[in-house]
């Protein structure tokens, strides 16, 4: 009778424990995360399918809505106000916060050039995975077409690249003004998206030069009205520019071939609510600023119908950042790849992260439960015994 009734008491307790788990994993100031093994930490290294498209942002009964009033304010011929940034004039209280971001594109440029020196990063030739650390991994998860029948990974050495991908937009002189088409495709300088948004919201930089408004712009009738001239006062056209306020020949700074890790979202996320962001549904063509450019360059999933063109709709902060996930390495110093058949035990971090952490730098909170701190990784012949 003891004994059952002991039994109980700890079952109770597991129960309790469970329930005080599943609420703590929901709240920001939780004092310990539970994991668990059972949960594949490779569901965030997979890479969606070509055939389908991104989740809108939007829901598209919203969408609808939005377009039935447009459609109606056409109809009725009056001056209707816009506010920032859609009259061209820009956020005062979000300058600040493009120079922070843009800050933090400049140290995290210079530290992840420094560390990337001792560290060795590899990517897969035949799907793109990339793996940080010397040896690669042997996980069997190379599962697209052209792969191997056993699902290895090809691995060649890699770069920033690789690790930090970036994605780049045509830059505005003015971000209101009508889009790129595809014959100045060629005329118009690419720079990195999230540079173009900084660039967009307050960041000056004499390479790129932008239209700064004085006097707000009007909505008539579906119709961006301009009563103010295409170049203010002060501006005075150079030799090196032409006259789409366009650099023709201009060498890329270092500046423009950096991605920004997780850490630093916050930010461009307070930016993104403000200053439109598109990314076409099918690839990962982005263009910063209210509309989509009109060049026709996608080639993904049935292009043939859409002519080349994009397929335009709202872009995330992973749409202007792409995110890296890699396999988490322990033990640094181990000489042995991560195993396959050890996959349920290993953590994944995002590459940058993952980079830094092997250098030696204190890990996050919030990536705890990716990288699974709490489970020791079994020997091959310890597999058997793991319950």
């Amino acid at each position: 009778m003891f004994c059952r009734r002991l039994l109980n008491l700890v079952r109770e307790r597991e129960l309790a424990l469970e329930r005080f788990v599943a609420t703590s994993t929901n709240s920001s100031n939780r004092p310990f995360v539970w994991y668990s093994t059972n949960r594949s930490s490779a569901v965030l290294l997979q890479k969606p399918k070509k055939s389908e498209r991104k989740p809108l942002v939007t829901s598209i009964n919203e969408l609808k809505r939005e377009a039935r009033l447009r459609k109606k304010e056409r109809q009725t011929v009056e001056e209707i106000p816009l506010k920032p940034p859609a009259n061209g004039l820009l956020v005062k209280s979000l300058v600040p916060v493009a120079h922070e971001v843009y800050a933090a594109i400049s140290e995290l440029l210079s530290c992840v050039s420094t560390v990337i020196k001792r560290t060795v990063v590899y990517y897969c030739k035949v799907c793109g995975d990339v793996h940080i650390g010397d040896p690669p991994h042997k996980i069997r998860t190379c599962n697209v077409a052209g792969s191997s029948p056993n699902k290895e990974h090809s691995w060649e050495i890699g770069g920033m690249q690789h690790a930090f991908p970036t994605v780049e937009s045509f830059h505005l002189y003015d971000r209101i003004g009508r889009a790129v088409s595809h014959n100045e495709q060629l005329e118009v300088d690419r720079i990195t998206a999230l540079v173009e948004l900084c660039i967009q919201a307050g960041v000056d930089i004499p390479e790129y030069p932008t239209r700064r408004r004085t006097c707000p712009a009007y909505n008539v009738a579906g119709r961006t009205i301009d009563f103010e001239r295409r170049f203010p006062k002060y501006f005075t056209m150079q030799k090196d520019i032409n006259t789409s306020g366009f650099w023709t020949e201009r060498k890329k700074t270092s500046k423009d071939m950096i991605s920004i890790s997780s850490d630093d979202l916050k930010g461009t996320e307070k930016l993104m609510e403000k200053y439109a962001v598109q990314t076409c549904g099918y690839c990962p063509e982005v263009q910063v600023g209210p509309k989509g450019h009109r060049v026709r360059n996608c080639y993904a999933y049935k292009h043939q119908m859409r002519d080349g063109q994009h397929a335009w709709q709202e872009a995330t902060v992973d749409d202007l950042i792409p995110p890296v996930y890699v396999w988490h390495v322990q033990d640094v110093h181990s000489t042995e790849p991560l195993s396959d058949k050890l996959k349920r035990y290993y953590g994944v971090l995002p590459a940058v992260v993952e980079l830094f952490a092997q250098a030696g730098a204190d890990t996050p909170m919030r990536y705890t439960s990716l990288m699974k701190k709490d489970v020791v990784v079994p020997e091959l012949y310890e597999m058997k015994l793991v319950v």
